[in-house]
């Protein structure tokens, strides 16, 4: 099983995002239903690991948070560009779960990810340089920005990985306590 750790998104904002998709040559959008903060990316298990990454999540504590989307750009090496992502504006709360998820994933036995959490939700993926029309849809859709949504829960997902993209199925849910 392919598993991760992600905070959803509200269904109204996804398909907000989701209607920002244009044609753009080697681009290919994700779909709304996948469109998702990822926490952590935990990768294949086993269902014994599984089962104790679930007990160490159900252990993690804190209340909800208001967080926001802001701003659209590229992401890649070499200036070669791989991803289009919007980012994520919080008071540090989010940071602050994704920090306690980490803390959880190290208790049942996985290593730290060892690489900076930089929150954001991935739009698409770029298989080849769409050239001007991406700095045309980056002009248009730079300064993007959601109204705060609350952040109530995280979720453990699996992934399948199929010829048409990933497919995502929620494992587990974690409810965020409504009081601070």
């Amino acid at each position: 099983m392919r598993l991760f750790v992600a905070l959803p998104l509200p269904e109204d904002l996804q398909d907000r995002l989701a209607a920002l998709a244009e044609p753009l040559p080697g681009v290919r959008w994700l779909p709304p239903e996948n469109l998702h903060v990822t926490l952590r990316f935990i990768g294949d298990v086993e269902g014994h690991q599984a089962r104790e990454i679930d007990a160490e999540l159900a252990r993690v504590e804190m209340p909800a948070f208001p967080a926001a989307m802001r701003g659209i750009e590229c992401h890649g090496n070499g200036g070669k560009a791989r991803m289009l992502w919007v980012g994520i504006e919080s008071d540090g709360a989010l940071a602050t779960l994704q920090g306690r998820v980490e803390a959880a994933l190290r208790r049942a036995g996985f290593p730290s990810e060892g690489r900076k959490f930089r929150p954001h939700v991935t739009l698409a993926r770029i298989k080849s340089n769409p050239g001007t029309r991406m700095q045309g849809f980056l002009s248009r859709n730079g300064l993007f920005r959601s109204a705060p949504f609350q952040a109530d829960r995280f979720v453990l997902y699996s992934s399948l990985l199929t010829p048409e993209g990933a497919r995502y199925t929620p494992e587990a849910s974690f409810p965020l306590s409504r009081s601070s």
